[in-house]
């Protein structure tokens, strides 16, 4: 149910009879008429724009649109006040009852209160992580995961058909020194002293990587030829890298429904099929490309090369895609890989990478354009760097690793959960403090913790009323008698979880999860200062000993306010709290 929704097809009825009574012309365009809370709640409940919106059209004064409109709705039962303010904006005052219907709703649906149809089954791949299988996941991979998954899970909430997608880079020259760094640990477990040049991976991470292929092969590679070891090794080691990193993303609550190969492109045809597509279209020719910013022209020698018109598709230069020696840029596998998107029919694509990628925005997005012909839109979320506290003070690199903070360093210290959450209450391309101390704190200032605190109060509401003979069931509290609800402090609760359903379209129209994190922190600033309210005013406890409809009520409306936390909890990837340790 969303009472916002329909309460929008209130209006849109009225605007139809005051057509039909000629009151307005016909074909009048209603597509920019909203429906949506008020900026000021003195204002009212919900306010409309459809006079404003209408009246050049229409050829009519606002306020007399305002006027003609407000009369309709006013009919309407569920409507308690319609009003006319300034120019010719309508806004609406509820009846308490309208309300009660939200929360009777809530606790019929559950945690699929709030599921839209607004995707309308269409198929989108969001592909994030997509880490070089060359370590650990590091603390940026942790928000871009994080971030990546809470998206899915809000589309897949929102009505569309989601696919969880990775990206395994492992075939580029970065595989090749991750293999030279695992040999190098597979000869210090046979014994022997090594030193890591040449830009290996120095970290811990691969000593049992070299134990573990010791253990498969013995000495077979121990003093052979690079040529002979270095493909077998490569595969290896990639293969351990991606179990290690599968392992981290399960700690974080994160599967994903694919992992594609970058080198399942080599070698395969489906580079050179990909590039024949966008040459069918005229898109490849052969060309010299100026110099690069801050080179000049006398260090650098221009030479021939295949490139992509991404200029028609609104980048700043075209992009080669195969160098003048014959071998394929970086950029032509990840066109081939995007054009297999496209054709596995995907309707929108999303593609999560870190800040430093921003420069590789518009020509992927180029590419997209030109291999789908416009019709599959691409769109980047670019994360935004972390940085880590603890004590006050920079949290320091993981000997581990060797150079980083890894994603099992910040599960470790709070727990998925609460990793998951504070990694969502920022937008992805703001800067993130991750505060380990603070974000374990019990108070008001820990949005975490107060979320949390709510749905367990109300997990212990539950259980105290059950303990005392009272309807504590989903089923029973839906068919209370919720007319006792007519306090402003309860009435507000009740619009707060009103507002669900509205929110979960608005943040998956923009692809903001943090819209979720955000709200559910307001929801719980409800409910926690109804429940304070009633130290102070014994006629807003929840639970009263000789009102037991008025406390019913009461317990349906805190019920409510946690099945949205725990559906809201559900798209960050946290489980709710059922009580306070």
């Amino acid at each position: 149910m969303n009472l916002f929704s329909e309460m929008h097809g209130t209006v849109a009825a009225a605007l139809d009879a005051l057509v039909a009574d000629g009151t307005l012309p016909a074909g009048l365009d209603t597509a920019a008429v909203t429906v949506e809370p008020p900026r000021d709640p003195a204002h009212g409940d919900m306010a409309t724009n459809a006079a404003m919106v209408l009246a050049k059209p229409a050829g009519l004064k606002p306020r007399a649109i305002a006027e003609a409109l407000a009369d309709r709705l006013a009919a309407d039962p569920r409507v308690a006040t319609a009003e006319v303010a300034g120019p010719g904006f309508i806004n609406l005052r509820l009846d308490p009852s309208a309300w009660h219907g939200v929360l009777a709703a809530a606790l019929g649906e559950g945690r699929d209160f709030g599921r839209s149809a607004l995707g309308q089954g269409l198929k989108v791949d969001v592909e994030y992580v997509s880490a070089n299988p060359t370590g650990p996941l590091h603390v940026g991979h942790t928000r871009g995961a994080v971030f990546g998954d809470a998206l899915a899970r809000l589309l897949d909430f929102a009505g569309y058909d989601v696919t969880r997608e990775y990206y395994i880079n492992d075939g580029g020259a970065q595989v090749d020194v991750l293999a030279r760094s695992v040999y190098l640990r597979y000869l210090e477990a046979h014994g022997q002293e090594v030193a890591f040049e040449d830009g290996t991976y120095p970290g811990d991470y691969l000593v049992p990587v070299g134990e573990a292929l010791k253990a498969e092969v013995g000495d077979a590679y121990v003093g052979r030829p690079e040529a002979e070891w270095l493909a077998p090794v490569r595969a290896f080691a990639t293969d351990a890298m991606m179990a290690l990193i599968r392992d981290d993303l399960k700690a974080l609550g994160v599967e994903m429904d694919v992992f594609f190969s970058e080198k399942s492109l080599y070698g395969t045809g489906r580079i050179e099929a990909a590039l024949d597509s966008l040459r069918e279209k005229g898109l490849l020719y052969e060309g010299v490309l100026e110099p690069p910013k801050g080179k000049t022209p006398e260090d650098w020698e221009p030479r021939e090369q295949t490139l992509f018109r991404s200029t028609d598709y609104g980048d700043d230069v075209d992009r080669p895609v195969m160098k003048s020696d014959g071998s394929w840029t970086y950029f032509a596998p990840d066109i081939a890989y995007h054009y297999d998107k496209v054709e596995r029919g995907f309707d929108w694509l999303i593609d999560v990478f870190g800040a430093d990628h921003g420069g590789y925005v518009k020509r992927m997005k180029a590419a997209v354009a030109a291999l789908s012909q416009d019709a599959v839109p691409l769109d980047v979320k670019l994360m935004q760097l972390v940085k880590l506290y603890k004590g006050g003070e920079p949290f320091k690199m993981s000997k581990r690793a060797g150079t980083f903070v890894t994603l099992r360093d910040v599960v470790d210290e709070v727990g998925p959960d609460v990793t998951r959450f504070v990694m969502l209450t920022r937008k992805n391309d703001a800067p993130l403090d991750f505060d380990f101390d603070k974000v374990l704190e019990q108070s008001k200032d820990n949005p975490v913790f107060y979320v949390q605190y709510a749905h367990a109060r109300v997990c212990s509401l539950l259980r105290k009323a059950e303990a005392a003979g009272l309807p504590a069931s989903d089923a029973a509290l839906r068919g209370a008698d919720l007319s006792a609800l007519g306090h402003e402090a309860e009435l507000a609760l009740a619009r707060k979880i009103a507002e669900w359903p509205r929110l979960v379209e608005i943040a998956g129209r923009s692809c903001e999860p943090h819209r979720v994190a955000f709200y559910l922190y307001d929801l719980a600033s409800e409910l926690h200062a109804l429940w304070n309210r009633g130290h102070d005013e014994p006629a807003l406890r929840f639970l009263q000993e000789d009102d037991p409809a008025g406390s019913t009520a009461r317990l349906a409306l805190a019920r409510a306010s946690a099945v949205v936390i725990s559906a809201g909890l559900g798209i960050l990837g946290v489980t709710p709290a059922e009580e306070m340790r």
